[in-house]
């Protein structure tokens, strides 16, 4: 029964790729490979329709994105997420872009994740055992803290590829400061109205910005802000 649902499982998680690459939102083989490789339905609350292509609530006011938006934002990093580099995902929930991140810096890279909710960061870690990044943390090239996400990580940056997961009201001067010279940021900014910014930091250290797309997300606040609805 289990395998025969294991089976089940990934042919679901496949047809979403599937999905997504009939639509435009995945372009690359690269990002193709990788969510097929860490199956979506290891990382939502169980009972969820994982393969929707749908945003959903993981406790704690913190949602999943949609499927739609990893796959964007997979495509926006990819050439930041090369074997051997640093990548930094922000909100990191249930923690399936870390493992995203981490199969595609692989064992040489870091992928390492932030996320302030102390029982969200328990969960994503056993999400993670479970998934095909499972051998990445055992080695300790994947680690997912227990921290304020507007502040990074700088102990282990600068990084390649930043992912931040909920909307600042302005870009984080902590997050560009950790970001590497000939790195790239995806982060949503605003409030009411949110553009989803890609941020790329030159190799003098100048920064460039633009706006991708129009997009809705939790904010980036306090753990407390977010415990209370905001």
């Amino acid at each position: 029964m289990e395998q025969f649902m294991a089976r089940g499982s990934i042919s679901k998680n496949k047809g979403l790729i599937e999905h997504l690459q009939q639509y435009g939102i995945i372009k690359s083989k690269k990002v193709a490979e990788v969510m097929e490789t860490v199956d979506r339905g290891l990382f939502v609350p169980d009972g969820s329709a994982a393969y929707i292509d749908s945003p959903m609530p993981i406790g704690y006011n913190a949602t999943i994105s949609a499927p739609h938006m990893h796959g964007m934002c997979l495509e926006l990093l990819r050439n930041h997420l090369q074997p051997g580099m640093r990548a930094l995902d922000i909100g990191s929930g249930t923690g399936y872009l870390t493992a995203c991140f981490a199969i595609m810096v692989g064992p040489q890279g870091r992928s390492v994740g932030v996320e302030h909710i102390p029982e969200l960061v328990a969960s994503s870690v056993e999400n993670i055992k479970k998934s095909a990044a499972a051998e990445l943390m055992k080695a300790g090239s994947l680690s997912v803290h227990a921290s304020d996400g507007r502040l990074g990580w700088p102990e282990l940056g600068p990084y390649d590829a930043i992912h931040v997961g909920a909307a600042a009201h302005e870009l984080p001067e902590p997050l560009v400061q950790q970001l590497k010279p000939g790195g790239r940021m995806v982060i949503p900014v605003g409030n009411i109205f949110q553009e989803l910014k890609v941020v790329d930091k030159k190799l003098d250290g100048s920064i460039s910005v633009h706006d991708e797309t129009s997009v809705r997300y939790v904010p980036l606040t306090s753990s407390a802000s977010q415990l209370h609805g905001y």
